[in-house]
């Protein structure tokens, strides 16, 4: 194909007819307010100068065979399809098509979707408690979200979804399914999965319910030890975050010793709130970063000034479930040096999305930016690397007998400490039962002990501030 020139030289005697030539080219009405480069344009056409016009690179344009190609469906469906089909339906499809086609997380929102989408950020919604996205045609599960049914019944983070009932997914859009996951509560669900490690599907049931999202939860692991565990990004998850650390520290009298923060399986949410979650444990410095196309998609978030644990050693917790604002909090913490990660590697959503209104019912959810950590890393599809990577696994005490000491030796020599320490044997705690349970955590906690043990300096200044 010959390509056309894209500069266009004017001169005096010619002015009239490409005046008339340039206004109609462009498309652009004369009643419209003019930018300055018209104005300027036009001046110097009427001065008798030489003037420069850049016109649009045809490859670049809309290609008219390719209109004429959808046009031409548009016809054929309506005049052959089995059943008549109503314009609106048609274009709507089309509009779902061209977003669906870009990534898994770019959709069209109809009035009911725009609903949904609303309700889900504010923390209650009704349905399954589960995160999903789309996997070469299946529903894929990013993460099923604390205390909902879907999470008690068995449902685990990287589920492929085949069967909704008795419906195949493949060929569903991502809003059809949830729309069948989504019903009236106390009505069953059944699940058909493919879970890594089973030689077959697995069926679950899953009674709906409405799904409240307790987005911040916090308790004592031991004396000193805190833990926080966030399931899911809302509007207020900062400040909720805030006060879990304050609460924490007035039940131990002063500066903890050390903090858990547990990110596993929470799929993300707000993106402000996990930079309001950053900026309460940093000091100083960027926490997010976005790139996009648009002016309005690059943003740059910085912490302010003031860290409200004081340099409390921290370890986060992350797996395959942790995604999106959860990889930022994690991210911005691992760059900084103010957390030690651990787990096994986040999911790799690093991308953003925008909701744009296009009238009072209808919006598009589009992917306009990517973010990037403080150093600069892209998140998108390779996730955040655990400093120390641990695999859940089941714990089993193995020593479950006691061992013969000398203190069971007949006429042993009396210590010191020694009827001290028979008085002051411990009580069972049952707060200490979660990192009993979890392997992941009990290595936090482990690590978080053997930091405080080896560096004096914390462990002065923490038993300074609870005097």
């Amino acid at each position: 194909m010959k390509r056309v020139r894209n500069t266009l030289h004017a001169f005096p005697l010619r002015s009239i007819a490409l005046a008339t030539c340039f206004a109609t080219a462009s498309g652009l009405a004369w009643a419209q307010e003019q930018n300055p480069a018209t104005e300027k344009l036009l001046e110097g056409i009427q001065n008798g100068e030489r003037v420069e016009i850049t016109l649009p690179d045809p490859e670049k344009q809309l290609p008219l065979d390719d209109l004429r190609k959808f046009t031409e469906v548009f016809s054929r469906i309506k005049d052959a399809y089995v059943e008549e089909v109503d314009d609106r339906q048609l274009l709507e499809s089309a509009i779902k098509g061209m977003l669906s086609d870009l990534d898994p997380h770019s959709t069209y929102l109809a009035p009911k979707d725009y609903e949904d989408l609303e309700e889900s950020t504010s923390g209650e919604f009704g349905g399954l408690g589960i995160e999903v996205g789309m996997e070469n045609g299946f529903v894929k599960v990013i993460a099923p979200i604390d205390d909902t049914p879907a999470q008690k019944a068995g449902v685990q983070a990287g589920d492929l979804i085949i069967k909704l009932n008795e419906k195949p997914v493949k060929g569903m859009s991502l809003e059809e399914a949830v729309q069948l996951m989504r019903g009236k509560p106390g009505t069953i669900l059944t699940l058909t999965i493919m879970r890594e490690g089973e030689t077959g599907p697995i069926e679950i049931k899953v009674e709906r319910d409405i799904i409240k999202v307790t987005s911040v939860k916090s308790r004592m692991l031991e004396n000193g030890y805190g833990y926080v565990r966030i399931t899911q990004f809302q509007a207020d998850t900062g400040s909720q975050f805030r006060d879990a650390l304050k609460e924490l520290e007035n039940k131990h009298g002063g500066n903890l010793d050390g903090l858990v923060i547990d990110l596993r399986n929470n799929p993300g949410g707000v993106l402000q709130a996990a930079v309001e979650t950053a900026d309460v444990l940093l000091d100083e410095g960027l926490i997010v970063y976005t790139e996009g196309r648009i002016q309005s998609s690059r943003l740059r978030f910085s912490a302010t000034e003031g860290d409200v644990m004081e340099g409390t050693p921290i370890v986060v917790l992350i797996n395959g479930g942790s995604a999106s604002a959860s990889e930022i909090l994690a991210g911005a913490l691992q760059d900084h040096e103010r957390a030690v990660i651990m787990g096994t590697k986040s999911f790799g959503k690093g991308s953003v999305q925008t909701v744009i209104p296009l009238d009072e019912n209808h919006a598009i959810k589009m992917t306009t930016a990517r973010y990037y950590t403080p150093n600069g890393r892209s998140i998108q599809a390779t996730g955040i690397k655990p400093d120390i990577e641990v695999r859940p696994a089941e714990l089993k005490e193995l020593d479950s007998k006691p061992f013969f000491t000398e203190a069971d030796l007949t006429g042993h020599l009396k210590g010191k400490n020694e009827k001290k320490q028979d008085q002051e044997a411990p009580a069972p705690d049952d707060t200490a039962s979660l990192a009993e349970q979890d392997y992941q955590l009990r290595s936090a906690l482990n690590l978080l002990k053997g930091i405080h043990i080896l560096n004096p300096q914390d462990k002065a200044k923490a038993q300074g501030s609870g005097q």
